[in-house]
């Protein structure tokens, strides 16, 4: 069965698309200028070879991307979705792992930055409802600036069923709320934990908070009332990563 296809833009997105061995990209369209640069960063050897590559005007490819007004820098590619990964085959061998879920979370660019800081920090994966996940949104896809070429994403129909499924594994959900009584820093985080973030304006659905074992908070200046999603969940990932380093340079 042939996949369907759709576009994405921006250097990063396109370049770490290109260097993806997995990534099937049907077309390229570039400028002159970006023809240069893409050499320079050197995706795959002769990736260019495999592709069928198009020289455009920046004004010609800025129809690609008006619609959504995103700065596409000279990059656009046509390319298929990858293959999903399993999440229960995915667990299998697994003793310390640590996934990010998202529930009602919706907005392509949060997602994208999201996906962008799980990478950079070394998240397994991430958990999100298939029918809200914009797959196919050029701003998700530039947002997170070649990342999701990177991140294990696992799209499943049911939010709370999954999370039930992960708690019967000797997993630990850990839901981030304002309200929660402990600071997450105060989390040891070893073993097998999911990290549930609600949506960006309501918060975490209150069946859905029926699956999370604790709930913690991010400890900020009371006269702020709560941070952007992807912000909140990019000092988390670093404080995961921060504590995998130190455990490891105790351990050596």
């Amino acid at each position: 069965m042939n996949k369907s296809s759709f576009f994405i833009a921006g250097q990063h997105a396109v370049i770490e698309a290109l260097r993806n061995p997995d990534r099937k990209v049907l077309r390229v369209f570039l400028t002159e200028d970006a023809k240069k640069n893409i050499h320079r960063k050197n995706p795959r050897k002769n990736v260019l070879e495999d592709v069928k590559v198009y020289f455009k005007s920046k004004k010609e490819l800025d129809k690609y991307t008006s619609k959504e007004q995103l700065m596409h820098g000279g990059y656009v590619a046509e390319i298929e979705h990858l293959d999903q990964p399993d999440l229960k085959e995915y667990i299998k061998e697994k003793k310390n792992c640590t996934f990010v879920c998202l529930d009602e979370v919706t907005d392509p660019r949060n997602i994208g930055s999201l996906i962008r800081s799980a990478s950079s920090f070394k998240i397994d994966g991430l958990i999100i409802k298939e029918r809200q996940f914009p797959k196919d949104s050029k701003l998700m896809y530039k947002s997170a600036s070649g990342c999701m070429e990177h991140l294990n994403i696992f799209q499943v129909s049911n939010i709370n069923s999954t999370l039930k499924n992960l708690r019967e594994r000797n997993f630990w959900v850990y839901g981030f709320d304002a309200r929660g009584e402990k600071d997450f820093t105060d989390v040891k985080w070893e073993g097998k934990n999911v990290l549930l973030f609600g949506s960006e304006g309501f918060g975490m659905r209150e069946h859905t908070g029926k699956y999370a074992d604790f709930f913690v908070k991010i400890d900020m200046n009371k006269d702020i009332e709560s941070l952007n999603i992807s912000n909140s969940a990019a000092i988390v990932f670093h404080h995961l990563s921060f504590l995998k380093k130190k455990s490891w340079l105790f351990n050596k």
